[in-house]
C-alpha cells in the first residue's frame, strides 16, 4: 500500500480474467425510462439487445422512486406532443387498472366541471385547459416494464451493477458487471448509458460536466414515501375550503419535519405519495446519499406524525412505504456534439436532427417549489437534438435520459419522465441503425432515425427537413 497523497491512500488491484456471458448489438446499462425505452427501441428495431439493471425491478424513479407522476405529456390544446412509448406504458396501464389521468377526448377541453375536477391534480391543467399528466401505480408499472422486456425479447439481468466500460482505441466494446454471480463482461458494438446519473461516462473517459446549481430542483435529492388509508379528495375538499389555514399548516409541517413535504395523489384515492428533498445533497457522493437516507426517514416520522394529528385526511393514515430508490434529478451530463442550452429552449430552436418535440416548461427553482407553484407552460414547443446523446469524442456510445448534453438549466428543465422516455426510445432507435448500417452512431442517417420514430407513433411536428447545425 502506498500513500498517494497526504491524506489518499491507494491499493493496487490484482489484474484477472473476466468471463464473456454474452454478445450483443446493443448494451443498455439502466433500467430507468430512459435505459428501459432505450433497450425496448433497440430490440424492437433488431438490434440483439442486453439490459442491465442494478435493482431487481424496473423503472428507476417512475417505479423504484416512486415519483409517480408521468407529467406534461401536451400542452393543453387538443393535440399530445409526447406519445410513443410513454403512451404506450398509459394504454398498458389502463388495461390492469394502474393509471390516473384524462381520457382522450379531454386533453384541450375547458369544460368548467371537467377543469375544476383535474385542478386538484397538480400538472392536469394549464390556462384553465386540460393536459395530459398521468398518475401510475409504481408496482403495476413494474410488472408492465418486465412484460415489454419479455415481449420484445431483450436479455435482461437484474440485481446487476455495470461497473466498467470496455474501451479499445476509444471505442466502446461492451461492459463489465458485478452481480452475486461474480464479474462478467458483455460485449455490444452499441453501448448506451441509461443509468440517469452518467455512470458509465467517466467509466468511458468520455467528457462531462457535473457542475449543479443549489437552486435548481436538479441539485436536491429526494427519498419519497407512501401514506395510506388516506382520502386524496377530503384533502382537497379542506385545502379549497381553508386555503389559509391549509398553507399554514403546510409552513408548519415542513418547520417540524425539517423538509417541506408534498402530499400528492395515486391511481387510488386512499394512498397519496409524498415528495420531498434535501438540498446540497450530491447523488455522485456516496456520503450524501446515505445522509438523504438516514435522514429523510427521521423528517418522515417527524412529518407524518404532525400530519395525522394536524391535518384532516392523515387522522388514521400509516406509512405504506418508502421509495427503494434515491431520488435524484441530477447528476452528470455528458459534454456532447451538441450542447442544449436554457436560450435554445426558451427560444425554441429548432435542429434538422430533432428526435422529440415537447411543451415547453419554464424553469423550476426552489422558490417555485416553496410555493407550491403549478407552473405555467405556453405553447411553443421544445425540440431535442439527436446530436446531444452523442459523445464528442468516444465512439460507440450514447446516453439515453437525463444525462444528455446540456447547461444546468437546460437539464432542469427537460429531464422529467416523459422526456428521458423519449430521448430513451431515440437513442434504442439509432443504435440499432448504426448497428445495421455497420457504422458509427454519430453517423447515421438522421432521416432514417426520424422515419422510424415516426413510425413508432412519436410525433415531430415542425421539424425542418434542412437548416444549419451550428
Amino acid at each position: 500500500m502506498e500513500e498517494k497523497m497526504s491524506n489518499t491512500k491507494t491499493i493496487q488491484e490484482a489484474a484477472r480474467e473476466v468471463k464473456v456471458c454474452r454478445e450483443a448489438d446493443v448494451v443498455v446499462v439502466g433500467g430507468g425510462p430512459g435505459g428501459h425505452s432505450a433497450a425496448i427501441a433497440a430490440a424492437r428495431s433488431g438490434a440483439r439487445t442486453v439490459l442491465v439493471e442494478r435493482y431487481g425491478h424496473l423503472g428507476g424513479m417512475s417505479t423504484g422512486g416512486i415519483v409517480i407522476q408521468i407529467p406534461h405529456m401536451s400542452d393543453g390544446t387538443e393535440e399530445q406532443q409526447i406519445i410513443g412509448l410513454t403512451q404506450e406504458w398509459l394504454d398498458r396501464l389502463d388495461e390492469v387498472g394502474g393509471c390516473l389521468h384524462p381520457k382522450r377526448d379531454e386533453i384541450g377541453s375547458s369544460d368548467e366541471k371537467l377543469v375544476s375536477y383535474w385542478q386538484r391534480f397538480m400538472g392536469n391543467t394549464v390556462r384553465g385547459r386540460i393536459k395530459q399528466t398521468a398518475w401510475v401505480d409504481p408496482e403495476l408499472l413494474k410488472c408492465v416494464l418486465n412484460d415489454m422486456v419479455e415481449e420484445s425479447e431483450v436479455k435482461l439481468f437484474l440485481h446487476s451493477w455495470g461497473a466498467q466500460v470496455i474501451v479499445d482505441k476509444n471505442k466502446v466494446q461492451g461492459i463489465i458487471f458485478e452481480s452475486k454471480s461474480g464479474r462478467q463482461a458483455i460485449l455490444g458494438k452499441v453501448v448506451i448509458d441509461g443509468t440517469g446519473d452518467g455512470d458509465l461516462l467517466p467509466l468511458a473517459g468520455a467528457e462531462f460536466d457535473g457542475e449543479l446549481d443549489p437552486k435548481l430542483r436538479s441539485s436536491m435529492l429526494a427519498l419519497v414515501f407512501r401514506l395510506g388509508n388516506c382520502d386524496y379528495q377530503k384533502l382537497c375538499d379542506f385545502r379549497e375550503r381553508e386555503p389559509e389555514r391549509y398553507q399554514g399548516l403546510m409552513a408548519e409541517l415542513a418547520r417540524v419535519a425539517g423538509t417541506r413535504l408534498l402530499p400528492l395523489p395515486s391511481p387510488r384515492n386512499d394512498v397519496l405519495w409524498v415528495n420531498n428533498w434535501i438540498p446540497n445533497l450530491n447523488c455522485m457522493n456516496v456520503e450524501d446519499v446515505t445522509t438523504l437516507e438516514v435522514e429523510m426517514r427521521k423528517m418522515m416520522l417527524r412529518g407524518h406524525e404532525f400530519m395525522k394529528k394536524n391535518i384532516p385526511t392523515f387522522e388514521n393514515s400509516f406509512i405504506l412505504d418508502t421509495a427503494s430508490q434515491t431520488g435524484t434529478r441530477g447528476g452528470r451530463r455528458l459534454v456532447g456534439e451538441y450542447i442544449v442550452t436554457q436560450d435554445d429552449l426558451e427560444t425554441g430552436k429548432k435542429y434538422d436532427d430533432a428526435i422529440a418535440v415537447i411543451p415547453r416548461l419554464r424553469p423550476v427553482t426552489q422558490d417555485d417549489i416553496r410555493a407550491g407553484k403549478e407552473l405555467p407552460e405556453d405553447t411553443a414547443h421544445i425540440q431535442i437534438p439527436y446530436r446531444c446523446l452523442v459523445p464528442v469524442k468516444v465512439e460507440g456510445l450514447l446516453v439515453a435520459g437525463r444525462s444528455f448534453s446540456s447547461d444546468m438549466a437546460a437539464n432542469n428543465m427537460v429531464n422529467l419522465i416523459p422526456h428521458c422516455i423519449a430521448m430513451g426510445q431515440a437513442a434504442g432507435t439509432a443504435a440499432a441503425l448504426a448497428v445495421k448500417g455497420d457504422v458509427n452512431v454519430r453517423d447515421i442517417d438522421i432521416r432514417a432515425l426520424q422515419d422510424s420514430l415516426t413510425k413508432q407513433n412519436v410525433p415531430l411536428p415542425g421539424v425542418p427537413s434542412t437548416v444549419s447545425k451550428a
